[in-house]
């Protein structure tokens, strides 16, 4: 009889209150905080391990290359997932991991160094590229204003960890050694517990599905996956081990960098929906081969990042860098967009939607993002009456019914506009509000655009845009006239001393735009 290595709440730890907002907004019925778990692919009630603490991990990125702009939605997703937690009053211990050492699993289920690979082309070494796009990923999480995790662990420097759970992997009878390499033994791991319970696949159909691609002598069975390869002449990356100089697998750094900072059981284990096979199975695999238990009790996934209605690819000619579309530097869009545009734009797809970026789709969170802003500007400056002529309860509960459900930014937006639609009714004399409320709404609004959103607003910044958009419109006209009396020395002269003020100038077939870097 199969034993599903299943999940729980630790015992003897009660799901107690601990602060105001979680108290309300968790405990309350009417209120649940609902997370989609892949595992039992249904919304379940959020019930952390320990009352008032979350622990959460998240698979970061692998520095062979700078990430692409599906990689940073993920990061922000779940900056927006860890973000709210933090608002609900929680305590979270936020793990995102650096895979720094280079193998990989292909689709032929064959390790792959594609750190050394990438050294080789740079002829540099190892470390060169890994602090290159280290510092490179750094940045993209300044520029797209992401929270720092509690914890950025290097899968380098977790060598001697991850070859501690192989080590307890092998003495539970689930692993075995082959010429200085270690494979997980999926077949003796069926025996006690269920191979493919995250994912839905069995062992017998991807028999099917990768007869052709594993033809791997050195494993006892196809599905089986290396959790340590024996070094090769080229590699570029060797440690030593009990079972030789080699390099770890991919996914043993997981397993063992989350349950060290974690625990064996933590709360939520996150990603893009990429890795939820063969990565997070394998995970969980390995976990319940060594220390008997699943990982995670709410296993997430994000989904994929479209561009003009296809799945983001080079062959298509719509592939960008999240770094090309802030400086202008893509051909995909005529212009450039802030950061802040760009993030409001992903919160108009729920995390586990696909998202398609589109001129359209960016322009209109554009607009929209300037709506939010000029809100943000008159709530300062709102008359006070002595009733309100809207429910201002009933709105900001609606902000945090829209988070409780799984996280569902688009719904939030919606409320956020609603909000709008009543600031600027205020401001223009049609509706009242009270000072209690003008309070309540302040903070909440403010909130939950700043602090969960992760938006950047200063203020007056929607008097300033409307300065310089006249000034601009009056600088660009002298340009376009300069322009048709062939006085290209003058024409340049502006494009290039408005790009030393940071302002980038440029001429599309739809006309000339520019935006501030």
């Amino acid at each position: 009889m199969l034993r599903l290595c299943l999940s729980s709440p630790l015992p003897n730890s009660p799901y107690l209150r601990t602060s105001k907002s979680f108290e309300f907004y968790t405990m309350n019925p009417k209120h649940p905080l609902l997370i989609y778990n892949s595992l039992s692919g249904e919304k379940e009630v959020f019930k952390p391990i320990i009352a008032g603490k979350v622990g959460m991990y998240v698979c970061g990125p692998t520095l062979y290359s700078e990430p692409h702009m599906g990689n940073m939605r993920t990061f922000i997703n779940f900056d927006l997932i860890y973000r709210y937690l933090l608002h609900l009053g929680l305590q979270v211990k936020y793990v995102r991991n650096i895979t720094d050492a280079g193998h990989i699993t292909n689709s032929a289920g064959e390790a792959v160094d594609s750190i050394g690979k990438a050294a080789r082309v740079e002829q540099v070494q190892s470390l060169e590229i890994v602090y290159k796009y280290n510092v490179k990923f750094q940045d993209l999480q300044r520029i797209y204003n992401l929270l720092p995790p509690s914890i950025e662990p290097t899968a380098t420097g977790h060598i001697q960890e991850q070859i501690e759970v192989i080590e307890k992997i092998i003495e539970n009878g689930f692993a075995y050694v082959v010429n200085g390499s270690v494979y997980f033994d999926v077949r003796a791991y069926g025996e006690k517990f269920e191979y493919g319970i995250l994912s839905g696949r069995k062992v017998d159909e991807l028999a099917e599905e990768t007869r052709e691609l594993n033809a791997q002598e050195e494993k006892r069975f196809f599905a089986d996956f290396a959790l340590w390869k024996k070094s090769n002449p080229d590699d570029m990356q060797i440690w030593r081990s009990p079972w030789g100089d080699g390099n770890p697998g991919w996914h043993i750094e997981c397993t063992a960098m989350s349950t060290k900072y974690l625990g064996d059981q933590f709360d939520i284990h996150g990603g893009g929906l990429d890795l939820k096979f063969p990565h997070h199975e394998d995970e969980i695999a390995q976990s319940c081969g060594s220390a008997g238990v699943s990982p995670a009790n709410y296993w997430m996934h994000a989904n994929m990042l479209n561009v003009n209605g296809q799945k983001m690819s080079k062959s298509l000619g719509n592939y960008f860098l999240p770094k090309e579309i802030v400086d202008g530097t893509t051909d995909v869009f005529d212009k450039p967009y802030s950061p802040q545009v760009i993030r409001f734009c992903m919160m108009q797809a729920h995390y586990r939607s696909t998202l398609d970026f589109t001129p359209d789709s960016l322009n209109a969170a554009e607009k929209g993002f300037t709506r939010l802003s000029e809100a943000y500007e008159k709530l300062g400056s709102l008359e006070v009456k002595e009733t309100s002529s809207q429910d201002v309860p009933a709105l900001v509960d609606s902000f945090y019914k829209a988070m409780n459900d799984d996280f569902n930014a688009p719904m939030l937006v919606a409320s956020l506009f609603e909000a709008v639609k009543f600031i600027n009714t205020v401001s223009e004399g049609k509706a009242t509000i009270s000072a209690d409320d003008l309070e309540i709404l302040t903070k909440e609004f403010t909130g939950f655009v700043f602090d969960v959103l992760g938006l950047s607003i200063e203020k007056s910044t929607a008097g300033a845009n409307e300065a310089l958009t006249a000034t601009m419109d009056l600088v660009l006209d002298m340009r376009k006239s300069a322009r048709e009396n062939k006085d290209w020395s003058t024409s340049d002269k502006i494009r290039d001393r408005l790009a030393e003020a940071g302002i980038v100038v440029k001429d599309g077939k739809d006309g000339v735009t520019w935006t501030v870097k």
